[in-house]
């Protein structure tokens, strides 16, 4: 054997003996089959109750360097959530684009914070990208996927547009009619949606919420946080 060869093998006892040692099991198949399970059948109304499943084991070490090791692990948990969103009939070519978008995304990260926090929206992304695929064109799906990724962002008709090729006015009218409402319905819809997860699942202040879903103050996200779930931030997460 080559030395690469010897190094990689000392590499991978050492990190197995590490983890008997310390009784670290990696987390199981099975476990994984059912939360994936979630994006292969676009089951967007199982979001929320398997992101509350406990893991039944660790996650593998990719990198002894701990911020690499998390890139490394939002790069397989990508490739993953892509071979199951094909799985699900998502088209291979708006997968891999959003692929694409979210690893380069994850490089940008600073911090572990970061990077879970794109793995969760990547995670839910796909599901709706599966979801969503049995009634959108190819369009109306690469303007989903645009709002998705810049919910965080200021987001306008004219940006949207751009993205995917087409006039403000088109993309308006065709949004309309496929979707059912305005592009500006839509993203305040998907921002509650993406604060009702944070709400439930970090411990994110509302001030803090508010600002990196892109609310211009935190008065204007409560009252269209009541607007489509019918009580406040605070409410919705002392309830769940």
């Amino acid at each position: 054997m080559n030395k690469k060869t010897d190094f990689l093998k000392a590499y991978r006892e050492e990190s197995m003996f590490e983890r008997r040692e310390l009784a670290q099991p990696h987390m199981s198949y099975a476990y994984e089959k059912e939360k994936y399970r979630v994006i292969r059948e676009g089951r967007v109304d199982l979001l929320d109750s398997v992101a509350r499943i406990p893991p039944d084991g660790t996650e593998g070490i990719l990198s002894k360097d701990a911020l690499r090791h998390q890139k490394n692990m939002l790069i397989a948990a990508i490739t993953i959530f892509t071979r199951y969103a094909m799985d699900g009939g998502l088209p291979e070519e708006l997968a891999y684009a959003m692929s694409d978008s979210y690893i380069l995304k994850g490089e940008e990260c600073t911090s572990a914070e970061e990077l879970g926090k794109l793995s969760d929206r990547a995670f839910r992304e796909y599901t709706y990208a599966v979801a969503r695929n049995r009634h959108y064109s190819s369009k109306i799906e690469a303007a989903l996927h645009y709002i998705t990724i810049h919910l965080h962002e200021k987001i306008t008709l004219e940006n949207a547009a751009d993205a995917v090729g087409l006039s403000p006015c088109h993309l308006s009218r065709i949004f309309k009619k496929e979707v059912g409402m305005s592009i500006v319905d839509y993203v305040q819809k998907e921002r509650v949606e993406a604060a009702k997860h944070m709400l439930v699942n970090s411990d994110e202040t509302l001030a803090s919420i508010s600002q990196y879903l892109y609310f211009s103050t935190q008065s204007y996200f409560i009252r269209i946080f009541r607007k489509y779930t019918g009580m406040t931030p605070g409410q919705y997460r002392r309830s769940h």
